[in-house]
């Protein structure tokens, strides 16, 4: 193409504005190394205070009464601070300007209209794609990330006058944006759109997943096993039929690391710095991390870390069950995370029966984060089903070495020479974490293993680059006779 290629991305979150998991560090860095590979890119989010507080001089492109018309709703277009890819804001306060989550109240229930919120999100980023909102620019693909854009790619479809192709990453097919099916005519989508195996339809309610995977020209996931796992029953989160009869349109791309974000040898965040020449700043980040976290300061324990949503997908409650082995072998655990109710209590409560050899933080703290990863000399994901993960990811470039459950987008990127890996019946956690504790009390096999995560290359550029040519591949089938 002359003229370079232009691409929207349509999401919920983006780092370091909106976070709730991984899906706002993929938006921050994957749009960016699109941008230095040559990509015209932008992106659209909706106007959450902290979103508007970040917006600097923009222009208006379009205000109207969006889908509903139960209000006014304005988008803009600006750049945000600290980025550099310029970025279209809904300004709808009646639907984005609240305090809580982005999805959930202060008391952890979903939002009454996140139908409405979320739909609002895809209409505009249909609309844009479409044509219809900002003369200036049009993209050639629109890129919708998870349930919360999915409507994007079903609503560009239906266009009329569209020439841009869609592209619809799972970051997670267990969430999936249900809603009651009464409320389908909220979305102003015809009747064709809800029944049948290439309709919104899903066991009694209609799924904004279900409608990206059926909208979209071109389905991703976040890494190549989980790709192939979804279209399993086991996986496929009753989803797997829809997905079986996409497989060509079905691509695994695993996700990076962003090396502006997560490098412990610039990371302003830690309490010294190093690299794979030099591991000395890790052992101070360890200290500091001990004394911070109130355990017993003892550079022979290996300090294993969790930094995780608890839940029963990330597989913690057999790390509960391997927890008493793990303190009996002389190591320390430190956890910052929240979630099921019962897991925090469970956490809580071997915390106050192990002070000196466990430290939880419930909640999540960014500095935190990059401290534990960085003070820990193992980060355990132990997930029952995992799209990419980005954690492990994190642990290889801090030199923290991943025990992980052999699933998904944790075989991509751990092996036997970076990490530790189980999966029942032939190795359970508490043999994976024994084998840990046995090879950390040689440190030269250990730093070896820390070294070799550390010259892995989980940068985002082969990402981007696979992205590219995928769509450059849409158009160019677009463009062909059929």
């Amino acid at each position: 193409m002359s003229r370079p290629l232009r691409v929207l991305h349509v999401a919920a979150e983006m780092f370091p504005f909106v976070k709730t998991g991984g899906l706002a560090d993929v938006t921050a860095a994957l749009p960016a190394a699109l941008q230095e590979a040559g990509v015209d890119v932008r992106v659209l989010l909706p106007g959450y205070p902290a979103v508007l507080d970040a917006m600097g001089k923009s222009r208006k492109v379009f205000e109207g009464t969006g889908l509903y018309g139960a209000a006014r709703v304005t988008l803009q277009q600006g750049t945000l601070r600290g980025s550099t890819v310029p970025a279209y804001v809904i300004d709808a306060p009646y639907l984005y300007s609240r305090e809580g989550g982005p999805y959930q109240d202060g008391t952890g229930h979903e939002w009454r209209d996140n139908l409405q919120r979320y739909a609002q999100l895809g209409w505009c980023g249909a609309h844009l794609a479409g044509g219809d909102i900002d003369e200036r620019w049009q993209p050639h693909i629109l890129h919708a990330h998870d349930w919360h854009a999915a409507l994007a790619s079903l609503m560009l479809r239906l266009h009329p006058a569209r020439t841009a192709r869609s592209v619809f990453t799972i970051h997670n097919l267990a969430y999936q944006g249900r809603f009651p099916l009464a409320d389908f005519h909220l979305l102003g989508l015809p009747s064709q759109c809800l029944h049948g195996l290439d309709g919104m339809e899903f066991h009694g309610d209609i799924s904004f997943m279900k409608a990206g995977l059926i909208g979209a020209d071109a389905i991703t996931t976040v890494s190549p096993s989980y790709a192939r796992e979804i279209t399993t029953a086991e996986f496929g989160c009753g989803l797997e039929g829809v997905l079986r009869s996409r497989t060509h349109d079905l691509h695994g791309i695993l996700n990076g690391v962003d090396p502006a974000v997560w490098n412990p040898a610039t990371d302003a965040h830690l309490a010294a710095r190093y690299d794979v020449t030099s591991l000395d700043g890790k052992a101070q980040c360890k200290t500091v991390l001990q004394q911070q976290m109130g355990l017993a300061v003892r550079r022979e324990a290996p300090l294993f870390a969790v930094v995780s949503r608890l839940s029963q997908q990330k597989g913690l409650d057999l790390l509960l069950e391997a927890l008493p082995a793990l303190i009996e072998a002389g190591g320390q655990l430190v956890l910052l995370g929240s979630g099921d109710a019962a897991l925090e209590a469970a956490f809580r409560d071997a915390a106050r029966a192990h002070p000196a050899a466990v430290a939880v933080q419930l909640g999540y703290d960014e500095t935190l984060a990059h401290r534990i990863i960085a003070g820990a000399d193992a980060i355990v994901l132990p997930s029952r089903f995992e799209p990419c993960g980005l954690t492990q990811l994190y642990g290889l470039r801090y030199g923290t070495v991943p025990i992980v459950r052999r699933v998904g987008g944790l075989i991509d990127t751990v092996d036997e020479v970076t990490g530790f890996g189980f999966l029942e019946p032939e190795r359970t956690l508490t043999e994976a974490l024994r084998l840990a504790v046995e090879e950390y009390a040689t440190p030269a096999t250990w730093q070896a293993r820390m070294r070799e995560g550390m010259r892995r290359d989980h940068g985002w550029s082969n990402a981007a680059s696979r992205y590219v040519t995928l769509y450059q591949s849409l158009l160019q089938a677009a463009a062909s006779p059929s």
